[in-house]
Parts: structure tokens; C-alpha cells; sequence
């Protein structure tokens, strides 16, 4: 198509914004339209394409998977990447990575001091005791930090979302104790795999490729005068660790993971079988002026 035919219909687009609207909306929306434009005439999309891509859109709208499919495609992780080059322009480096949130949190998970036990439901799997402190940038331990805290059940489906299970199970809210502390006893996560047949799944096989995540539990850490962390640790030894379809495997983000079977430890920690256990601290950036965001205001299912 002639390149001043198309500049001309853009053209008449944009002078229908008559009102007064929002300028940040029209300068990102009409630049959207315009690589579509260009997106289309240069792959020669077809009439059929362009409304079978629509059709899928709106279907996946209805399964709830765009999350997902940010995810997939990589845009959350884009978006985690350009916060820690705005941080490093500030001079903010180093603690611990962030990485991507997902779809899946819920807000309102019961709160303890301390620690906290996860695995309401019974279900199977080994046992997993997880500890660390959470400190400032300077090595100081934050007492009464919010360590927020979520991973999949075996078969790798999360509470709330999935009815099967109780409200709540494998979330919760940790405060840390005096020294920055935090523990839980859970069960060790599994790695999953998108919807079978869902959007994203649709979406990935035309690409060629898989819609599988590695074992990871999620995490949001806050403490006042902190910068809120949001990350999550992958179990060490998963077969996709670094092929997540999410891109979410970070370095730094992949802690030893130890098989207890120390008869004292055992008796400690009130179990009768081996456990895992991981060590994991946390370290958080004071807050500044100039920096991005960090608590996204995105939307959160509320239970």
C-alpha cells in the first residue's frame, strides 16, 4: 500500500481526538496503531488473520490468561529489566533480584510473627523448611518486615483459584522477629505448565514453544523506609530451570536446597521423615527519590 496513503488515514485518526482526553493514552495508543499499521502491511496480514487474531484476543480475555501471555512473550521480564537500569542510573545496585510477580497473588493472606506453616491441606510431597533474615543494604536486620509468601500445591495449582483447596493454602503473611527473621514449613513446590488447551498454550505452540515453569516459590518483601521487593527463588536441580517460558530464573535467585535426615534435626523440627530445607536472606534497598515505582499498581485478586 502507498506509505502516504496509510500516513494519511493515521492522520485522520488522530484528528478526530477532538477532546480533550488523555495526552499520555493518545501519544501511546495512536503509536500502538501506527506499528499495527506498518505491522500489517509489511507481513501482509490478511482480512482473515487480522480477525482470527481478534477472535483469539477476546478468548483470551474470557479464560483470564492475559497475565500469562505477558508473561510468555516476555514483557514482564522487559519491564523488571528497564526498573533495574532506572535503579543503576541512581546509583541503586546490588541486594537481592527481582523478578517477575505473575499472575496468581491474592491479597489478604493470614499474617503471623516469625513463621508461619503453609500446607493447611494434606497433600502429598516432602516437607520443606525455609529460614532467612531480612536486612537493609547496609547488612542491618529489619524487624517487623512483611515477607508475603505463595507457591503451587503438587499438582500445580494455587488456592483460591483452584476450589479444591482451602482458602489460603501456601500463602501467607510472615512479620519478621526481632532480628529480621523470618521461617515457614511448606511442602517443596513442583514445576507446571500452562492451561492445556488455553491461550497461552495456543499461543506458545505456534511459536514452537513450551508454556512449562521450573519449581519456584513467590515472594513480596516491604519494610518501612524500604524499597518493596518483588521476586520469587527457583528449586535448585529442576529441569527447566533456565528454560522457564517466563524468563523469570534470575542469578542469585537459586539457593542450595539440603536433604535433612539428621535424627535430631528431625525431632526439632517435629517431623519423622527427611526434609528439605533452604536458606534464603533478603536484601532491600532504602527508598529515594527519582526511583520507579515498586509497589506496581496492577490489579490483585482480594480473598
Amino acid at each position: 500500500m502507498n506509505q502516504e496513503a496509510i500516513a494519511a488515514l493515521l492522520q485522520k485518526i488522530e484528528q478526530t481526538e477532538t477532546a480533550a482526553g488523555s495526552a499520555r493514552v493518545k501519544t501511546v495508543v495512536n503509536r500502538i496503531v501506527r506499528d499495527l499499521f506498518q505491522t500489517i502491511e509489511d507481513m501482509d496480514v490478511q482480512p482473515e488473520e487480522f480477525w482470527s487474531a481478534v477472535n483469539y484476543l477476546s478468548e483470551a480475555g474470557r479464560n483470564g490468561e492475559y497475565g500469562l501471555i505477558a508473561a510468555g512473550l516476555g514483557f514482564e521480564h522487559f519491564l523488571d529489566l528497564r526498573m533495574d537500569e532506572a535503579e543503576a542510573a541512581q546509583g541503586v545496585s546490588g541486594g537481592t533480584p527481582r523478578t517477575i510477580e505473575g499472575p496468581l497473588y491474592v491479597a489478604g493472606a493470614p499474617e503471623t510473627v516469625g513463621s508461619a506453616r503453609l500446607d493447611q491441606d494434606p497433600q502429598p510431597g516432602e516437607v520443606l523448611f525455609m529460614q532467612g533474615q531480612v536486612r537493609d543494604s547496609g547488612g542491618q536486620p529489619l524487624a517487623g518486615a512483611l515477607v508475603e509468601v505463595w507457591h503451587a500445591n503438587h499438582l500445580g495449582a494455587y488456592s483460591f483459584f483452584d476450589t479444591t483447596q482451602s482458602p489460603f493454602n501456601l500463602r501467607r503473611s510472615i512479620r519478621t522477629d526481632a532480628n529480621g527473621r523470618y521461617s515457614f514449613r511448606s511442602r517443596m513446590p513442583v514445576g507446571y505448565s500452562v492451561p492445556p488447551g488455553g491461550s497461552t498454550d495456543i499461543l506458545l505452540r505456534q511459536l514452537g514453544r513450551h508454556g512449562t515453569r521450573p519449581a519456584h516459590i513467590h515472594f513480596f518483601v516491604s519494610a518501612q523506609g524500604q524499597r518493596k521487593l518483588t521476586t520469587q527463588i527457583n528449586i535448585d536441580g529442576d529441569p527447566y530451570l533456565w528454560d522457564d517460558f517466563a524468563f523469570a530464573t534470575r542469578s542469585g535467585l537459586v539457593p542450595p536446597v539440603t536433604l535433612v535426615t539428621d535424627a535430631a534435626a528431625l525431632r526439632e523440627h517435629g517431623v519423622d521423615a527427611p526434609f528439605y530445607a533452604i536458606t534464603f536472606d533478603f536484601e532491600l534497598h532504602a527508598e529515594q527519590a527519582g526511583l520507579p515505582a515498586d509497589d506496581i499498581a496492577r490489579p490483585h485478586f482480594i480473598a
